[in-house]
């Protein structure tokens, strides 16, 4: 006769759920900081030439993206098939460009204005007359500091 006897019931403790909340909080900021938003859809082909001498941006430079190339097909009903502009979502002419660029450099703070880049992202088959129209309308808005957007690579690789 013992003095000590174990229970042998065999139920499992009740799992605790009180810092599940804790838990689900922590996860949905995590996700909220870390998720790239998405700026605009992309309405016009976009296969960038390569280039073999090239440079990252900083990050901390704001930039204003510029898309030239031929319309996807979605989008070829609104434009047609010929070479096209685009700026945030919409198309544009090369006579908007100056508008549109001072509107988004004075939305910047003052230190930043002096910092602000346009980046053209081209598509290897564009014409090289509208790529002129893009610069000679950023030359009126007198925004000076242009970047061309190219991938890494050979750019002789399909001339051989």
């Amino acid at each position: 006769m013992s003095k000590f006897k174990k229970k042998k019931s065999g139920e499992l403790p009740a799992v605790s759920t009180a810092s599940l909340p804790d838990i689900v909080f922590m996860l949905l900021f995590f996700f909220m900081t870390v998720t790239v938003m998405k700026d605009s859809d992309l309405m016009v082909k976009n296969s960038v030439p390569k280039a073999s001498e090239i440079q990252k941006l900083d990050k901390k430079d704001p930039v204003m993206y510029i898309y030239a190339g031929k319309p996807t097909p979605k989008y070829q009903k609104k434009g047609g098939t010929s070479d096209q502009v685009q700026i945030n979502d919409k198309f544009v002419s090369p006579d908007e460009i100056p508008n549109l660029v001072l509107e988004y450099q004075s939305g910047l703070r003052q230190e930043l204005q002096d910092r602000f880049i346009t980046a053209l992202k081209v598509d290897k088959e564009t014409k090289m007359g509208i790529v002129t129209d893009i610069k000679e309308a950023l030359r009126d808005a007198n925004a000076l500091k242009i970047n061309y957007i190219t991938t890494e690579g050979d750019p002789l690789e399909g001339l051989k």
